[in-house]
């Protein structure tokens, strides 16, 4: 199954690399891309799409118009924001809306690809637990949908109990560079690892200036985890 996805973005080089990136995930197929959010809207009420990549800023109808009309006539999509806009208004205002992630331009190929990653989990628990949740199903699912139960493309459970093992061990706040020596992994992949457990929440990061050269990004689990 793969997951059909529009664009909506009024710069066409912004929803070409968009789409790009989008269809290096053989989970996704890009079915339409449109350039303002009413053309979108025309759209959906006759066509059907699981994921919108949408901006804020578009000409007639902007992205926040679209997702309201898009609620307000329950239809079911779900919505990645991808847009300049990050005044605190407008981020308060689409995450009530209920937008299933928030990316802010520039963004790296990383952060996009756990952006669907948080999609397909969130997707996957939903139908695992067919027609009814427990309360811990609801809890793990409200607190992250990463941590639900499914892993994200690309991330194996036992490099993931061995970087957690690595950090629990630790005395001290670690680099990715000094787990990926301690745990035998490459750099970027321990990179890759405790990166996602910061986005999941069960690793701290800070950032140690005191290093006489380039900031390092230290990593740690919170207080009271050890």
């Amino acid at each position: 199954m793969q997951y059909r996805t529009i664009i909506v973005e009024d710069d066409p080089m912004v929803a070409q690399l968009n789409r790009v990136y989008v269809e290096k995930d053989p989970r996704f197929q890009v079915v339409d891309r449109f350039g303002d959010g009413r053309s979108a809207l025309y759209w959906l009420e006759n066509h059907q799409a699981d994921l919108a990549l949408l901006d804020v800023y578009m000409p007639r109808f902007s992205g926040l118009e679209l997702l309201r009309e898009l609620r307000g006539r329950a239809i079911p999509i779900e919505v990645i924001m991808i847009t300049a806009a990050s005044d605190t208004g407008t981020v308060d205002a689409l995450l009530h809306l209920g937008v299933n992630d928030y990316l802010v331009k520039p963004f790296t190929l990383e952060r996009f690809q756990q952006a669907l990653d948080k999609f397909c989990a969130h997707r996957e628990a939903m139908a695992a637990a067919g027609g009814s949740m427990s309360q811990s199903e609801v809890d793990r699912l409200l607190s992250n949908p990463q941590t639900a139960g499914v892993l994200p493309k690309g991330y194996l459970k036992r490099t993931l109990e061995l970087v957690r093992a690595c950090l629990r061990e630790a005395e001290t706040s670690l680099s990715s560079e000094a787990v990926a020596a301690r745990t035998g992994l490459s750099a970027v992949t321990a990179r890759r690892y405790v990166n996602y457990l910061t986005e999941c929440g069960e690793v701290v990061s800070t950032v140690d200036y005191d290093t006489g050269g380039r900031p390092s990004r230290l990593y740690s689990l919170p207080k009271g985890d050890t």
